[in-house]
């Protein structure tokens, strides 16, 4: 069940806190309490954790109306609790693990191909998508009579992996069972298959995005994340027609990368 725990009001407008308490709530202090415990295990909610992995597939609605409960009740939309990018990490890692073994990657390989898809793909790739819609919904989308309020880079780094998690378990886990016998042969079945999961996969990440910052009351006009879907649908029926098979060059792109 999500926690329903209430506080009293702090204060008026976007929930600021006292002078005195102030210093313990800057983006500084909240940033080094989350590092912190990265290096405590014991403090970190893992069951929580999955229920957020469950639900951003099934509701992930549900998973934002938490985040609402986390700016009653802690004063900060971001996470506090890194068990999420604990978990996530890890399933990159056995993800990335089995990419290598069916695309017949030795042991050095696909260690490279290991920190290629943690620092790049996850890690740098979310950072540029995260100060990007950081800066694009504090600068466009904030509302003129709400000034006052704004998008936490942390929260926007936080939608970001939300929404990374099922493409990342759609195109590194699920499609794994299909690459080798399916996806990467030249049917038309098998880029057929194989852009179909990418379609779903963007889609998702582009739906689970725009819910996360539709989450936010203090934003507006934050139906235009949506616009991509169209891009994408054009993007994937030029592929069908074109015969381009996204997935195989994703492998031929990874083989490139480990040489």
């Amino acid at each position: 069940m999500l926690p329903t725990i209430s506080v009293n009001s702090r204060s008026h407008g976007n929930g600021a806190l006292s002078p005195r308490d102030a210093a313990r709530h800057t983006a500084g202090a909240k940033r080094y309490k989350y590092l912190r415990r990265l290096f405590h295990f014991r403090q970190m909610d893992f069951e929580f954790a999955l229920w957020q992995m469950l639900y951003l597939f099934t509701s992930p609605q549900r998973v934002y109306r938490n985040f609402h409960y986390r700016k009653q009740t802690k004063d900060q939309w971001a996470r506090d609790d890194p068990a999420f990018l604990v978990l996530l990490s890890i399933w990159l890692c056995v993800s990335t693990v089995g990419f290598g073994f069916v695309l017949d990657m030795g042991f050095f390989e696909t260690i490279k191909l290991l920190l290629w898809v943690v620092f790049i793909d996850c890690v740098g790739v979310g950072l540029l998508i995260a100060t990007l819609m950081w800066f694009i919904s504090n600068k466009y989308l904030v509302k003129q009579q709400n000034r006052d309020y704004d998008v936490e880079w942390g929260y926007a780094f936080d939608v970001h992996l939300n929404a990374f998690y099922p493409l990342l378990v759609i195109l590194h886990f699920i499609q794994l069972f299909f690459i080798n016998y399916v996806i990467i042969s030249d049917s038309v079945i098998g880029y057929f298959v194989g852009n179909t999961l990418w379609l779903i996969a963007i889609g998702y990440y582009i739906y689970v995005t725009f819910l996360g910052y539709s989450a936010l009351p203090f934003l507006k006009n934050t139906a235009i994340l949506l616009y991509p879907f169209a891009l994408l649908i054009l993007l994937y029926l030029i592929s069908l027609a074109c015969g381009w098979n996204f997935t195989k060059m994703l492998c031929s792109f990874y083989k490139y990368r480990v040489k």
